[in-house]
């Protein structure tokens, strides 16, 4: 039996270069966390002066941006820390790491050579100060691009082909539209440009010293990829920008190596100058990663203030909701993502408005309702939705002469208002049956082979029941701290076992069969339930989703 083991007392180190903070987490041998470490930025890096780690421009109407400086220093920060923890930065056999996704960096001409010579006595952020055409890096919150979006579906043949083409229609905070804007308002800026990085392939080049190469999952995130060839569009990098691909660099697996760790770390941190640095990837892919998704079938859904949806499938169907991505951790696959902005804000608002302000009364509302609610159905807008693209408001429907026995045939009506319980099962039921239609439609398996549940409501074990009964699959909950740089520091592992092998292997084959054993171990909450409610809960679902493409039609942006 072939071994996959690590090497006895190495360890692997995760980063997490995300909106607020910078995060990293270690992992031993036996995939076990033994450190972990945080910045944030607004108060640990008060100079530049930015709320929740990012400027908004009142000037420009949707501009986001962060100081790109601050990522810098930050990780000089963080990298002390563990210092002074005594971490034993020598046994660190290899790094990986995350990054926010979309976001990008602009390194200035002849900033090659300040990266390649880096002097230890120096902080980073000493050396680096003049190495960025822009000093301000646009990031995902960003929407000031409609017009390049437009500009980009246009010149491809429309948003469907963009989205056949690159995995993704064009969005406003894709890294695409936000450099085909700079192309356009600022053509010195553009011109002075040697290298484009996002966040990811950015933080991997400081590791370096020297540009790292874009990684094909958060490649994918650009509107630039042809997602089934792996390579860059010629088309959409003719619709963006000239020069563009020279700008950009090379590709690359998400399991590569981007190269050895560089002097710099080795002589101010005491690293062992073999340690490799795999290639960074985005905070989704990575999260993917750390939730231990590595097969078709496996889902995730994480509930926040906004819920996020992702899974692995090896047939992806393009459309015009949702996102696809190669898999970070296998060379064939997919991930499929959809991203929700009514997520637990909206459902706290029911809450609110519903059930005293009270979980316990709103899980009591919950439990009492039967399972299709009566055929009430209801769409719960608080903030503009992404998926569907619908704008604020509240929606509620009944079908006509409903019985939980037959669903064919059976039309709806608006109503302005249901009983307070039964508008507690509609948001909850609502939400998830649209989450498991576009899942669905974007070549998921159903039902998913298991579902993990992250974010606060997952503790919640009567909305995990809901969870089971709508996808028919069993649901488990996991307790960890931060799954990005849990899962950054699980690819640094796998990277490394891959260029030992020198070929890739499955990254299951580490933690095959002792799971619970390692810091990525997840319980089983929520057995499935009825088979039979399961399929009536599918042809609510075919209901929901006429009733939401009427409504897309009448109110939708697209």
């Amino acid at each position: 039996m072939e071994d996959y083991s690590l090497p006895q007392d190495s360890l692997f180190l995760g980063f997490d270069s995300s909106t607020q903070s910078l995060k990293a987490t270690v992992l031993d041998s036996n995939l076990n966390i033994v450190a972990s470490e945080i910045v944030h930025f607004d108060s640990e890096l008060p100079h530049y002066k930015t709320k929740d780690g990012v400027y908004r421009d009142p000037s420009e109407n949707g501009r986001i941006v962060s100081p790109t400086l601050m990522w810098v220093e930050a990780l000089d920060l963080l990298l002390g820390k563990f210092a002074k923890s005594k971490l034993d930065f020598g046994r660190i056999a290899a790094v990986s790491g995350s990054g926010q996704q979309h976001g990008s960096v602009y390194w200035k001409n002849g900033s090659s050579a300040i990266l390649g010579s880096l002097d230890a006595r120096k902080p980073l952020v000493d050396q680096l100060g003049n190495a960025f055409s822009i000093k301000e890096s646009p990031i995902w919150m960003d929407s000031s691009t409609t017009d390049q979006c437009k500009e980009i579906e246009k010149a491809v043949g429309g948003a469907l082909e963009l989205s056949r083409l690159t995995g993704s229609r064009a969005h406003e905070r894709y890294t695409g539209p936000q450099i085909r804007k700079i192309f356009e308002k600022q053509p010195d800026v553009y011109r002075e440009t040697e290298r484009i990085s996002l966040v990811s392939s950015f933080m991997a080049s400081l590791l370096i010293g020297a540009y790292a190469s874009i990684d094909e999952t958060d490649g994918a995130g650009m509107n630039l990829m042809d997602i089934k060839h792996r390579v860059w569009s010629k088309i959409s990098l003719e619709a963006t920008a000239p020069g563009l691909e020279e700008k950009l660099g090379q590709l690359a697996p998400a399991h590569a190596i981007a190269g050895f760790i560089a002097p710099y770390f080795v002589e101010r941190f005491h690293f062992n100058k073999n340690c490799l640095i795999i290639q960074w990837s985005g905070d989704n892919p990575n999260s993917l990663a750390g939730l231990t998704l590595n097969s078709p079938g496996d889902l995730a859904i994480s509930l926040g203030t906004s819920d996020t949806v992702f899974g692995i499938t090896n047939e992806p169907q393009p459309c015009l909701e949702g996102h696809i991505f190669p898999n970070p951790v296998d060379t064939a696959g997919y991930m499929v993502m959809l991203c929700y902005k009514n997520g637990s804000l909206t459902r706290e608002d029911v809450r609110n408005q519903c059930a005293e302000q009270s979980w316990e009364v709103f899980n009591e509302f919950l439990e009492k309702t039967p399972p299709l609610n009566d055929g009430k159905l209801g769409f719960y807008y608080k903030e503009h939705e992404i998926l569907p693209p619908l704008p604020v408001g509240f929606h509620r429907y009944v079908l006509r002469n409903f019985t939980s026995d037959s669903l064919n045939g059976l039309e709806e009506h608006e109503v302005e208002e249901f009983d307070a319980p039964s508008e507690v099962r509609a948001i909850i039921e609502g939400q998830f049956l649209s989450m498991r239609a576009h899942a669905e439609r974007f070549g998921m398996p159903s039902p998913p082979k298991r579902i993990i549940a992250t974010g606060g409501a997952s503790s919640n074990q009567s909305i995990l029941k809901s969870i089971s009964s709508i996808f028919g699959s069993d649901v488990y909950t996991v307790q960890r701290p931060d799954s990005a740089s849990l899962g950054a520091a699980l690819r640094a592992a796998h990277g490394w076992l891959c260029n030992n092998k020198r070929s890739f292997v499955p990254i299951s084959c580490m933690y095959e069969d002792r799971l619970e054993k390692t810091s990525l171990g997840c319980k089983l909450s929520m057995k499935t339930g009825d088979p039979e409610l399961h399929s009536k809960y599918t042809l609510l679902m075919k209901k929901r989703m006429n009733i939401e493409e009427n409504l897309v039609q009448k109110l939708g942006r697209w």
